[in-house]
């Protein structure tokens, strides 16, 4: 049975998400402020994490970077925040994905289980080919060990990052749409906000680009969606 980590300082809203999971068939513990979250979390019985943001004792901003130090387990911002500024900055600390309040148990639900797919399939690491390390202009990739190198230099790439980098690299001169993108990488059809694909988009560019306003690799197809160009 896959446990779940609740960190959320409204009890009602944390009991309805708790109720939701076990109608799933999920465990699920919750905590209400930040230090106690915190301490859960590294106790290493979780398989995924729903964070608010607002919370006592320490943000959701600190507690997904000290998570993130210590394992790479899914964590689902649940927020009432609604600005893009707040989403690409937990999204750019490790939070795999986001769902805003008020949201629905079939949306939230549909949610973890994909997270926890894709977490499950990209650990797994079963296929012969995931051990050959890919590489296409200044990048290196090793799919087992998940390292990255650009232009020599061991670079970080957060889990969906990394992904949507793989993704990329590893289908030179392809154009894939956001919904394909999303739907791949997030691994459920795009219910979500797909404003999260261009946040990782914008992400990578950053690291990989040595002007990331006029990428050489990771280009847009104005219509169409985004290719990497050797």
């Amino acid at each position: 049975m896959k446990k779940i980590l609740i960190i959320e300082d409204d009890m009602s809203i944390a009991e309805i998400e708790r109720d939701f999971l076990e109608i799933e068939g999920f465990a699920a513990d919750i905590a209400s402020d930040g230090h106690e979250g915190l301490r859960l979390a590294n106790t290493g019985e979780y398989d995924m994490i729903l964070l608010d943001l607002m919370l006592p004792g320490m943000n959701g901003y600190e507690l997904c970077r000290a998570v993130r130090e210590k394992t790479d387990i899914p964590i689902l911002m649940v927020t009432a925040r609604h600005e893009i500024s707040d989403k690409v900055r937990g999204l750019g600390l490790g939070a795999d994905d986001y769902i805003a309040k008020p949201f629905s148990p079939t949306e939230l639900i549909a949610r973890v289980k994909a997270n926890l797919a894709q977490y499950e399939r990209l650990t797994r690491n079963q296929e012969p080919d995931a051990k050959r390390e890919v590489e296409a202009g200044p990048i290196r990739i090793n799919p087992l060990t998940r390292r990255v190198f650009v232009r020599e230099r061991e670079t970080e790439f957060k889990n969906k990052e990394f992904e949507l980098l793989l993704l990329l690299v590893s289908n030179p001169y392809i154009v894939f749409s956001k919904e394909q993108i999303y739907e791949q990488i997030w691994g459920m059809d795009a219910i979500g906000d797909l404003k999260t694909v261009a946040v990782h988009i914008n992400r990578l560019r950053e690291k990989v680009e040595a002007d990331p306003q006029a990428p050489d690799y990771i280009q847009t197809v104005w219509g169409a969606g985004y290719r990497f160009k050797l």
